[in-house]
C-alpha cells in the first residue's frame, strides 16, 4: 500500500472535490471566453454541440456512477478484494461503452445537427467542434470512472491534482490553438476541441496511476478480461437507474435548448452565459453531495444506517446554507459578471434577467443534489428514475412550454420551469430520506458483521 487510508470526514472528502469541480468547469469557461473572442455564433455552436455531449457522458457514466458506489460499500463492507475487482470490470466496460458512443457521435453528426435549427455560420463551427470533441469522447468515459474510483477509496486531493494539471493543460493548448500563438495556427472551434482532446488524454494516463497507487488491494490484468455476472448486475442496479435520471434531465434540457433557437441568437447566446455563470451557484451543492455518497455507500456497507441519516441530513443544511449564499452575491453582480463574456447590450440584460431568477433556481437544485446522491449511495435508485420522470417530464416540460411560448416569457420561463422540477424532486426526495425506505436497499453486507469501519469525521 503506498498511501495511508483517509479519514473519511466530510469536509475532508468535499474541499477537495469542491476544487476538482471547480477546476472542471473552469475549464468549460475558459471555452465560453476564449471563443467569445472569435463570435457570439461561435459560443452558441459549442454550446449547442456541448449539450450533446454532456448527454453522452451521462450514458456512459451508467458504469462509473454504479461502481462508485458498490466499490463504496464493498470497502465499508472491508472487503477489498472484491473492489478491486468491481473496478477493473467498471473501467473495461466503460471504455467498451465510450468507444461505441464516440463512433456514434462521428457517424451521426450531421443527423443531430440538423434537427437543432442551426443556420449558418453557426452550423458550421458546431460541425467542426462534434467532429473531433465527439469522435474523442471515449477518453472521458474512462476518466470519469478512474476519478470516481479514486474519490471512492477516499482520495480527493489526488483527484483533484489531476484536475488541476489537466485544466491548465487545456488553457495552455486552447491559448494556442484558437487564437494561433507559440506558431501554431489559429483554429477557433477546432481549436478547442482539439485543446480538450489533448489535455484530455494527459489527464487519463495519470489518472490510472493514480488509481493503482491508492488501492490497499490491486487489480491484476486477469481481472480486466473477466466479467462476474453477479458485480456486473449490482453495477447496473444502481448506474442504469442513474443514468436513466441524468439522461431524463438533459433530454428535457436539450427539448428546452431547441426551444431556446425559436427565441433568436440573443436568447441562445444568453443561455449559454448564463448557464456558464450559475453552474458556480449550485457548484458547492453539488461537491457535497458527492461527499456524502462517499460516506453513505461507506456507512451503508459497514451497516450504520443511523450514522449515514445523521450525516446526510447535516450536509443538506450545510450545501442549503451555502448555496443561498452564494446565490446572492451573484445576483448582486450579475451585469459585471455577464460583461466578462460579452459588451452586446442586449445578451446582458437578458442574461442577467435570468439570473436573478436563480435565487429560487439554485435554492431547490441544493436541497435536491444532496439527498439523489445520499439515496443513490444507499442503493435506492430507482426511486430516484421514478421520481425523475414525473416530475422533469411531466411538470418540467409543460410547464416550460406554457411559460415560453403562450405566455410569451422567453428565456426566463426556462429558468422557472426547471425551479419547479428542482423543488418537486428535492422536497420528494426529502421525505423519502426522512422516511428511510432507503434501509431496505443495501448491496453488500460485510464478512464480519460485528467489525467496525473506521469512518473519522
Amino acid at each position: 500500500m503506498d498511501a495511508p487510508r483517509p479519514s473519511l470526514g466530510l469536509f475532508r472528502l468535499t474541499w477537495p472535490i469542491f476544487l476538482e469541480l471547480l477546476l472542471f468547469m473552469l475549464m468549460g469557461t475558459s471555452d465560453v471566453l476564449m471563443l467569445s473572442g472569435v463570435s457570439d455564433d461561435a459560443v452558441s455552436a459549442a454550446g449547442v454541440v456541448n449539450q450533446y455531449i454532456f448527454l453522452c457522458i451521462l450514458i456512459m457514466n451508467v458504469i462509473s456512477h454504479g461502481a462508485s458506489i458498490v466499490v463504496a460499500q464493498y470497502l465499508g463492507a472491508r472487503r477489498s478484494a472484491e473492489a478491486a475487482r468491481i473496478s477493473a470490470v467498471a473501467i473495461t466496460l466503460n471504455l467498451m461503452l465510450g468507444l461505441v458512443v464516440s463512433a456514434t457521435l462521428l457517424s451521426l453528426d450531421g443527423f443531430i445537427l440538423s434537427h437543432m435549427n442551426l443556420e449558418g455560420q453557426v452550423l458550421e463551427h458546431a460541425r467542426a467542434y462534434m467532429r473531433i470533441a465527439g469522435g474523442l469522447l471515449f477518453l472521458q468515459a474512462l476518466i470519469n470512472v478512474l476519478s470516481g474510483l479514486i474519490r471512492t477509496y477516499g482520495f480527493t486531493r489526488q483527484s483533484m491534482f489531476v484536475s488541476l494539471g489537466m485544466n491548465v493543460l487545456h488553457v495552455l493548448c486552447n491559448y494556442a490553438l484558437i487564437f494561433g500563438h507559440f506558431g501554431m495556427p489559429a483554429l477557433g472551434v477546432t481549436g478547442a476541441a482539439v485543446s480538450t482532446g489533448i489535455s484530455r488524454a494527459a489527464a487519463l494516463a495519470v489518472f490510472l496511476w493514480v488509481l493503482y497507487r491508492v488501492m490497499d488491494v490491486r487489480m491484476v490484468p486477469s481481472d480486466y478480461l473477466a466479467f462476474p455476472g453477479g458485480y456486473i448486475r449490482k453495477i447496473l442496479k444502481v448506474g442504469v437507474p442513474a443514468a436513466i435520471e441524468q439522461v431524463t434531465y438533459h433530454s428535457v434540457q436539450t427539448t428546452f435548448l431547441y426551444w431556446v433557437t425559436f427565441l433568436g441568437p440573443t436568447a441562445l447566446a444568453s443561455r449559454q452565459y448564463a448557464m456558464a455563470i450559475s453552474q458556480y451557484v449550485f457548484l458547492c451543492s453539488l461537491a457535497i453531495g458527492m461527499g456524502t455518497a462517499i460516506l453513505v455507500g461507506r456507512m451503508v456497507g459497514a451497516l450504520q444506517p443511523d450514522e449515514a441519516y445523521r450525516r446526510a441530513l447535516s450536509a443538506l443544511k450545510w450545501a442549503v446554507s451555502i448555496t443561498v449564499l452564494v446565490d446572492v452575491l451573484v445576483t448582486l453582480v450579475r451585469q459585471p459578471l455577464v460583461g466578462l463574456f460579452t459588451a452586446n447590450g442586449d445578451i446582458v440584460q437578458l442574461t442577467s434577467k435570468v439570473i436573478l431568477l436563480s435565487l429560487v433556481l439554485e435554492s431547490g437544485r441544493s436541497l435536491n443534489l444532496v439527498l439523489v446522491n445520499a439515496l443513490r449511495a444507499a442503493g435506492d435508485a430507482q426511486f430516484t428514475v421514478y421520481m425523475a420522470f414525473l416530475s422533469m417530464v411531466c411538470l418540467s416540460l409543460p410547464l416550460g412550454y406554457t411559460l415560453i411560448f403562450k405566455f410569451q416569457l422567453g428565456l426566463p420561463g426556462v429558468w422557472l420551469a426547471i425551479a419547479a422540477d428542482e423543488w418537486m424532486r428535492g422536497l420528494v426526495f426529502w421525505y423519502r430520506w426522512k422516511s428511510r425506505a432507503w434501509e431496505r436497499q443495501v448491496l453488500v453486507t460485510p464478512q464480519e458483521q460485528t467489525a467496525a469501519v473506521a469512518l473519522g469525521g
